[in-house]
């Protein structure tokens, strides 16, 4: 890779930790939140939700705006909607009259910041020039992961050492990153996206075409399987196990994040030596056995193993999907990875609003919720054998999927 690139590179994992700031720090919070607010668990559903509904919201509009305002006022825009959230989540509670709606804002404003990051970070990679591109795009979504582990970990130390009522200071800490990486996106080079003037697909185009609607649903279900689990593993750990919150945030979603960062670091390093289609299909197995695992085990310190095999099972499933679209769909462009964004962040937010929705109808039981969030994983495995290699005789990508 050209060495003026680096920095690139470095800015994009930069900006996935971002991003698993603003989607992981405040489901830290959602006991204390019930606790300090009495916020019902209802209401902290919808966080989730309006979490990922405006992420997706923002995928979809950004079609029309980032390539006329450009790669580089967008991504600054994002880091700085991201910081504006995490500061305003300290504020808006307090000075509202209702605590519930000063969160849901802030959510809301940090929400786009997030939405706009999963658009641009991966097409910024993907234009950059290195050799085995699904290997990079692993190694940047492991950084997610790291990103996810760091913030439990922080956190947790933050918390035992100062205590959760000052999670303010902490909040006020973490929107420090997105600042000091929007003035790093201000001066990288961003190389563009197609060489050699090239003309990208329009969203009809890809609308017509059927192979990405297999990988759209793909990507639906890579966010809901992932995120199912992720959101509620520090809840399941405190309730389901009875343990402290400190336990409960480490043997929950932060073993679910390194596990799942080691999945994509390992692809990362070794993917040029792996078949990407057969990995994800062993993948997807072993994610529909963590579910069932999760749900059905009647020993908790199992149920709770099966979250952090989880966090294994899936991180191949959003970059792989990612992957396989740029190879397929070469001509994609812009469109194609804000709308591939929008499916997976409408299953980032459908995947823990059928597990809160399922938990809440039958009395809080979390584990009833899982079980009905198996059904993603099992569509992944679906899609993967319909986005198969085109057979010979497939004369184009329309006729992709034989």
């Amino acid at each position: 890779m050209s060495n003026k690139y680096t920095k690139t590179i470095a800015a994009c994992f930069t900006g996935y930790i971002v991003q698993a700031v603003v989607n992981n720090f405040a489901p830290l919070l959602f006991l204390l939140f019930q606790n300090i607010y009495h916020i019902p668990l209802s209401q902290i559903t919808l966080l989730v939700t309006f979490n990922f509904g405006i992420q997706l919201l923002t995928d979809l509009l950004s079609v029309s705006f980032v390539d006329r305002i450009g790669y580089r006022v967008s991504m600054i825009a994002a880091h700085i909607l991201s910081a504006a959230g995490l500061i305003l989540l300290t504020v808006l509670p307090e000075i509202l009259p209702a605590p519930f709606a000063g969160i849901l804002i802030s959510v809301m404003i940090y929400a786009v910041g997030g939405g706009l990051l999963e658009v641009l970070v991966s097409p910024v990679v993907e234009a950059c020039p290195t050799k085995h591109k699904e290997k990079a795009m692993s190694m940047l979504h492991s950084f997610y992961c790291w990103g996810y582990a760091g913030v439990v970990l922080v956190s947790t130390l933050f918390f035992q050492i100062a205590g959760t009522e000052n999670w303010k200071l902490l909040a006020l800490t973490w929107a420090i990153l997105p600042i000091c990486n929007a003035f790093a996106f201000a001066r990288v080079p961003i190389a563009p996206l197609q060489e050699g003037g090239e003309d990208c697909m329009k969203t009809g185009d890809l609308f017509r075409n059927r192979l990405f609607w297999v990988l759209l649903v793909m990507m639906v279900c890579a966010g809901a399987s992932e995120q199912a689990v992720s959101q509620w593993a520090s809840v399941f750990a405190e309730k389901g196990l009875g343990i402290s919150k400190t336990a409960g945030d480490l043997a929950g979603p932060m073993a679910f994040a390194v596990l799942m960062g080691l999945s994509r670091l390992f692809y990362g390093k070794y993917g040029h030596l792996i078949h990407l289609e057969r990995f994800m299909v062993y993948s997807g197995a072993l994610c529909v056995l963590s579910y069932l695992g999760i749900s059905l085990m009647p020993f908790p310190l199992l149920s709770l193993a099966s979250c952090a095999v989880c966090g294994l099972s899936v991180g191949i499933m959003w970059p792989g999907t990612f992957s396989k679209a740029s190879a397929a769909l070469p001509k994609g462009g812009t469109a194609l990875f804000a709308l591939l964004a929008l499916g997976g962040d409408v299953g980032c937010s459908a995947g823990p609003t059928l597990v809160g929705l399922v938990s809440g109808a039958m009395d809080d039981n979390l584990k009833a919720g899982v079980l009905a969030g198996v059904i993603f994983p099992l569509l992944l495995l679906t899609g993967i054998a319909l986005a198969k290699k085109p057979k010979e005789g497939c004369c184009n990508e329309r006729e992709a999927v034989c």
